[in-house]
């Protein structure tokens, strides 16, 4: 409850100004010597005005912008936490308890040409391409499931601690995300993890690491409820530069902008050719960043 004025203090109008016109004819000023400081209500009109200084340079890695090569329909209730092209097929996994899935999706039509369902137990989480198989994480539940990368038929599995989020492969080792700052590298023999590589722009920790995609020995993230994708070395865990992708989706509106967002990142090294997409879009995108 706010209080009550005490009125009763008010001096009278009269005596008021009295008081004013005394002290200050008889006090120095109270204002600092030296420049005025900066008053943007005070800036003068006409021409130059309203203009302001120039913001401090930005520190940190460079900022990238994209194009839009081609648009693709993506099926709008798929949750999508992983996604990777191998021998020019289109995999892709979906999240939630009930509706997990692997699938082997047409790239040009969108339409999932086949599919195995997870157990509503777990949630699916990233997946990566290691030889003739597709290994998927679980978000919460420990196990990593590895499937045969043409029938989709589930072959063993592994167990890790912690959250899987994102998986890749670079040719040697898994890299795995569990939406912290920091990335670890997965032996594939035993699916053991070897060090944790920590991810930093200008020294400060980009968390909320998602899926994971390597290219061209860079590491590319997307980042939790963000429109950008970091690209890391791996070496350093340095940000190179990040990809601004705001605006991609155009005119279309999701349903939950916290929770729909941009995930997924397909590289299709053959082609040479770049796709994104987003949990529940109805879109895939084929992109070129702009450097």
């Amino acid at each position: 409850m706010t209080p009550e004025p005490n009125r009763s203090a008010r001096p009278r109008p009269a005596l008021a100004l009295l008081a004013a016109a005394a002290l200050a004819a008889g006090c120095p000023s109270s204002k600092p010597k030296g420049p005025p400081a900066t008053d943007p209500s005070s800036a003068p009109s006409g021409a130059g005005a309203g203009r302001t200084a120039e913001p401090p340079a930005r520190r940190g890695a460079p900022v990238q912008g994209y194009e839009v090569v081609a648009r693709y329909p993506h099926d709008p209730r798929a949750y999508t936490q992983g996604l990777f092209i191998a021998d020019g097929t289109l995999f892709e996994s979906t999240g939630r308890h009930g509706t997990s899935s692997l699938r082997i999706v047409d790239l040009e039509t969108g339409a999932v040409k086949d599919r195995t369902d997870l157990d509503a137990a777990y949630v699916a989480g990233g997946i990566a391409p290691f030889k003739g198989l597709v290994v998927m994480l679980t978000w919460r539940e420990g196990k990593a499931f590895v499937y045969d990368r043409k029938r989709l038929t589930p072959q063993y599995e592994y167990s890790y601690t912690g959250e899987g989020w994102g998986l890749t492969f670079d040719g040697a080792h898994f890299w795995m995300s569990d939406g912290t700052h920091e990335l670890r590298v997965i032996d594939p023999s035993g699916f053991k993890e070897v060090r944790r590589v920590a991810v930093t722009d200008d020294g400060r920790s980009i968390g909320n690491l998602n899926e994971l995609e390597w290219i061209e020995g860079e590491l590319w993230a997307n980042v939790w409820q963000t429109d950008r994708i970091v690209r890391i070395d791996p070496e350093t865990g340095k940000v190179n530069a990040w990809v601004d992708l705001r605006g991609i989706l155009g005119s279309h509106r999701v349903r939950d902008p916290r929770d729909e967002v941009l995930n997924g990142i397909a590289w299709d090294a053959a082609q040479r050719k770049l796709y994104v997409t987003g949990k529940h879009w109805p879109w895939l995108y084929e992109i070129r960043v702009r450097e």
